[in-house]
């Protein structure tokens, strides 16, 4: 399976704070935004990904990420020329998913819990997730039937059927650049992930994960959301004495890099707490 995670867009929301750089690079309590959807797919197994964004951002993920190889994965880049919706991406990245299963995260958005982390992944179905919120006009919403059943998706309706959003995470099989291709551009001027969604729903092969009481997402797109998403790592990282959205922890972990290459990356950060943690980590696994 491939990764892809979209950090385009002009960020008009966060304004001023994005007037000078990228949103996804903004932080996110201890840690760049971006680190976050980096994680997951990690998490995930995933191990080549595209990062898509602005021409002008660009140069800053690579300073930032480089080609992967520090965290034993495979990093890639392109641009989004202007932006066309969500969408867009797998005609973008379409040379780089060659034919795979891929999955597409927004670069805005925070997942933590064991839901993300299932084999449902690698099925062949359609899978996204849905998550209730107290304001589903924002998102894309699925409906159900009085059975239960998934039987609409809905772009930012008017009347909500449920409270259950459409999640910034998709996983798609092959099909999904021709479907993309196929896409018209709605009243706004976007090719909407709704659609691809509404394309799989229709011919039976989507799946929708609803999630459960241990997992969260979080759209830190917004000033408040954007702060509450840094209270709730800065909570979660106190409490349980673990760091969220570690991506050289979570490549350690799954035999990516070995504990001296982790040491090698904690110590030029040692004089503050992220060098220090990435680096009792590794003095844990050596002495294991």
């Amino acid at each position: 399976m491939k990764g892809i995670i979209l950090a385009g867009g002009s960020g008009t929301r966060l304004y001023p704070l994005t007037k000078s750089i990228s949103k996804h690079l903004l932080p996110l309590y201890d840690k760049p935004m971006i680190y976050y959807p980096l994680c997951t797919l990690m998490e995930a197994g995933i191990r080549e990904i595209l990062i898509i964004s602005t021409e002008q951002d660009l140069g800053r993920y690579e300073q930032l990420l480089g080609d992967g190889s520090t965290l034993g994965i495979s990093i890639r880049y392109a641009v989004q020329p202007k932006p066309e919706g969500i969408a867009q991406a797998f005609i973008i990245g379409e040379a780089f998913i060659r034919g795979e299963r891929t999955a597409l995260i927004l670069g805005d958005n925070l997942f933590y819990g064991p839901g993300f982390q299932d084999p449902v992944w690698n099925e062949d179905d359609a899978l996204v997730f849905g998550a209730n919120v107290e304001d589903p006009e924002r998102f894309g919403v699925v409906g159900f039937s009085s059975e239960g059943h998934v039987e609409s998706i809905e772009e930012k309706p008017a009347c909500p059927k449920s409270d259950y959003a459409v999640a910034g995470l998709y996983v798609y099989n092959s099909d999904v650049v021709e479907v993309a291709k196929s896409l018209r551009p709605s009243r706004r001027g976007e090719l909407e992930i709704t659609d691809i969604n509404r394309f799989y729903l229709q011919s039976g092969e989507l799946s929708v994960r609803l999630l459960g009481q241990y997992d969260t997402w979080m759209d830190a797109g917004t000033h408040e959301s954007l702060f509450k998403a840094s209270q709730f790592v800065k909570t979660m990282e106190e409490t349980r004495n673990v760091k969220i959205g570690c991506i050289e922890e979570v490549a350690f972990c799954k035999g990516w890099i070995t504990a001296g290459e982790l040491m090698k990356l904690g110590h030029p950060l040692r004089n503050n707490p992220y060098g220090q943690y990435l680096m009792r980590v590794a003095g844990r696994g050596s002495a294991g």
